[in-house]
């Protein structure tokens, strides 16, 4: 990033557009976005993210951007989200909204996607702009048009955004409006477990991803329960997306994300990533 501002607040009220609040939130996220050094540790906390939001080594002029409907980490390296953060709240769903797509505004042309890089793309690599917090899940919302910023998409295999990944997101919706008391957190993002081609019409350096991945969390009965879910981008469109769970420890070897860190300050509270209650919620049979 650079040497900092003069102030952390000058910064963020340019970067986020933000006047009054600044002076509270500044500090913490500046520092989530700013190189990390032996000498400390940052955590960044928002509403979005249950328990601290991943961490991983992005290069130092990567931007974390809060928004009213979900937080993403954006890599400049891939020219991707590294990871989006969600709460489900069945109050913003809503379906009939336009995918009338943009580049992120809070991001320079050099560190995200812009419109024109997708052309070509589907017919070459068969992709289509596949969303990590979805549309539909937050077309209810009055800030629904920032679901459809570049930032939040990902180039997904055709078949795998029309098959199991839809119905991961739409199983999620409906665990949420069948389980109202359960507050219900969403972490999603790209893999990179071989080189693919890139996208034909793309003008900058960026990286299609070879995988996806979705992990569900919640916290019941005293215990957090996750569900974590890897979708290879070669799947059939009818493959099914119980199928494709994984256990936390397997997810973080193979996003190199490290989750919930905010846990290292409740070691007593039990982790469950066979989770019967997500499991039942999402429509799941036991393994």
């Amino acid at each position: 990033m650079g040497q900092l501002p003069q102030t952390l607040p000058a910064l963020l009220g340019r970067r986020f557009g933000w006047r009054r609040r600044v002076r509270a939130l500044a500090v913490p996220l500046l520092a989530a976005l700013a190189p990390a050094t032996p000498a400390a540790a940052v955590e960044l906390h928002t509403p979005h993210c249950l328990y601290g939001c991943p961490t991983t080594e992005l290069p130092a002029s990567s931007d974390v951007i809060v928004r009213r409907s979900y937080t993403l980490a954006s890599d400049d390296a891939t020219k991707l989200a590294a990871w989006v953060a969600y709460r489900v709240d069945p109050a913003r769903f809503g379906g009939g909204r336009a995918r009338a797509w943009a580049a992120d505004p809070l991001l320079a042309p050099s560190e995200t996607l812009e419109p024109p890089d997708y052309r070509g793309a589907h017919a070459a690599l068969g992709t289509d702009r596949g969303h990590l917090a979805p549309l539909a899940s937050f077309g209810g919302d009055r800030q629904w048009r920032a679901v459809n910023y570049l930032s939040n998409i990902l180039p997904q295999a055709s078949a795998v955004n029309q098959g199991p990944w839809r119905a991961l997101e739409a199983a999620i919706r409906d665990a949420a409006e069948a389980a109202p008391e359960l507050a219900l957190y969403v972490l999603t993002g790209p893999l990179y477990t071989r080189p693919m081609a890139p996208m034909p019409g793309a003008d900058e350096s960026h990286r299609v991803p070879s995988g996806y991945w979705k992990l569900l969390a919640a916290e019941a009965d005293g215990r957090l329960e996750v569900r974590a879910f890897l979708f290879d981008r070669d799947l059939p469109r009818r493959a099914g997306y119980c199928e494709r769970t994984v256990t936390l420890a397997q997810l973080e070897a193979a996003t190199g994300l490290r989750f919930f860190h905010g846990l290292d300050a409740r070691p007593g509270l039990p982790v469950s990533d066979a989770s019967a209650l997500l499991r039942g919620l999402l429509g799941c049979a036991e393994s």
